[in-house]
Formats: structure tokens, C-alpha cells, sequence
């Protein structure tokens, strides 16, 4: 069985890069910031089958004037992966909080607004898609919710927390939402969103799983969950390094 986690050493990087976070002036700390959720959005995206380019991204984030009507939905989409990674850095500082059904709604909600208007809450898949990029097994529509609730269950369970690392914890939920995949649209980009806030909350920092590994991370889902929990570890370990690279050459 593939651990899914490298033992102290991972968190011992995690206090180093603590500790440099701690120790940068507050420009350093902003402008790794926004180069990291350029990266994060365009990879995540890139997982997706949508690639933007730079410029679009940064004109997005830094919400420039729009001088082309076509980069309108560019914008609008780039604009609410942002809020709702903007959502998730907020409910990881909570003193309580529970990853719970109406968290992980909010999140679809906060990606697909237009799936809501005048519609009332999100509402789960009501069909098999035939077209999509994940070819792993999904749950049938008359599955989804029962799934989901099991789902959040174990999560809140005390015992989960106690005895489950933050890091298997994260990927293991990653998992198991792409393998119920809820929503019409933007299950993926819930999976991950929801995967990060675990791993924010247990003290870890986002994983960006990178689009050169995108075959290789559809090829995980398709084999199970420790493949799936080696890849995130991987990528949890190579982020953590590249961030202390960043802020050790900013000293």
C-alpha cells in the first residue's frame, strides 16, 4: 500500500516555510500570494480541459476593464474560482467549522452562480454525462445525495479526525467527491477546492496539482485511492519546497 504521507519531514518543511512566511515583510508574503493563485487557477483549469493565458488571468484577477465582450465568461469564470478560493482561505481560519453539505454547495455556487438564478439552492447531477473529461466510475443521480451525506459523516466524525492524517484525510475526500462527481458542472474544481480547505485547516498549504500531471492524475482516479493520495503527497511536497525556495532567495 502507498503511504500517503513522508513522516515527520513533511512537517518539519511545513514549520520551516512557517517560519520564512513569519519572518518576510508583507510585500514579499502579497506577491507570492498573487503569483501562486494565477498558477493555482490556470492549473486547475488546465486539469479541466480550459487553458487561459496570463494575461487573461492577471487582467481577471485584477479586475482590469474589459475591452472585449467575447473574454467576458474568461472573466467571469477566472473571477469566481478566485472568490471561492478567496472562501476557503476564510472558513480554514475559523476557530470551528465542519466541512459540512451547505460548505461544500457554497463552493458550487460560488463557481456556477448562473446554475442558481432564480432557481433556488444547488441542486445535484440528474444525469449520466456523456461527454466529460474524468472516465473513472461516477454514482448514478439516485445515488448522489445518500453518497454525499455518508460522505460529510465521516468527515465530522471525531474519530475520522483523531485517527486519519490531515494530508490522507484531504486526498481521501478529493476522491471520494469526484467519484460521487455531484454537480453538472465544476465537480473537479469542488474536489480539490474542498481537498485544500482540509488541508489548509490541518496546517498544510494548498496542493496545485499541476496540468502536466494531468493524465497522470486521471489515471490515479481511475485507480484508487492511494494512487490518488501519492499523487497529492507528491504535489503537497513540491509546493512546500518550491514556497521555501521562493521566500529563502527573497531574504
Amino acid at each position: 500500500m502507498v503511504q500517503a504521507l513522508q513522516g515527520p519531514s513533511l512537517e518539519e518543511r511545513v514549520a520551516q516555510l512557517q517560519e520564512l512566511l513569519n519572518s518576510a515583510d508583507a510585500r514579499a508574503r502579497q506577491e507570492y500570494q498573487e503569483r501562486f493563485d494565477v498558477a493555482w487557477i490556470y492549473h486547475d483549469s488546465a486539469l479541466e480541459g480550459v487553458v487561459y493565458s496570463m494575461d487573461e488571468l492577471r487582467a481577471a484577477i485584477h479586475d482590469e476593464a474589459i475591452t472585449d465582450p467575447a473574454l467576458i465568461p474568461v472573466y467571469d469564470e477566472v473571477r469566481n474560482h478566485m472568490g471561492a478560493i478567496g472562501m476557503i482561505r476564510e472558513m480554514s481560519s475559523r476557530r470551528r467549522f465542519t466541512v459540512n453539505l451547505d460548505v461544500i454547495k457554497k463552493l458550487y455556487a460560488q463557481l456556477a452562480p448562473e446554475e442558481l438564478e432564480g432557481k433556488g439552492p444547488p441542486k445535484y447531477r440528474k444525469d449520466m454525462p456523456l461527454h466529460r473529461l474524468y472516465f473513472h466510475d461516477i454514482s448514478q443521480p439516485d445515488k448522489i445525495s445518500y453518497r454525499m451525506r455518508q460522505l460529510v459523516q465521516w468527515l465530522s466524525d471525531p474519530e475520522t479526525k483523531k485517527t486519519m492524517h490531515p494530508v490522507r484525510m484531504a486526498s481521501k475526500a478529493h476522491y471520494q467527491l469526484l467519484h460521487i462527481y455531484p454537480f453538472p458542472r465544476h465537480s473537479g474544481k469542488v474536489a480539490r477546492l474542498v481537498m485544500n480547505l482540509i488541508l489548509m485547516r490541518g496546517g498544510f498549504p494548498p496542493v496545485v496539482i499541476h496540468a502536466t500531471e494531468r493524465q497522470r492524475y486521471y489515471e490515479a482516479l481511475r485507480s484508487g485511492e492511494d494512487a490518488t493520495a501519492n499523487l497529492v503527497n507528491q504535489a503537497l511536497g513540491a509546493a512546500i519546497e518550491t514556497a521555501i525556495q521562493y521566500f529563502e532567495e527573497m531574504k
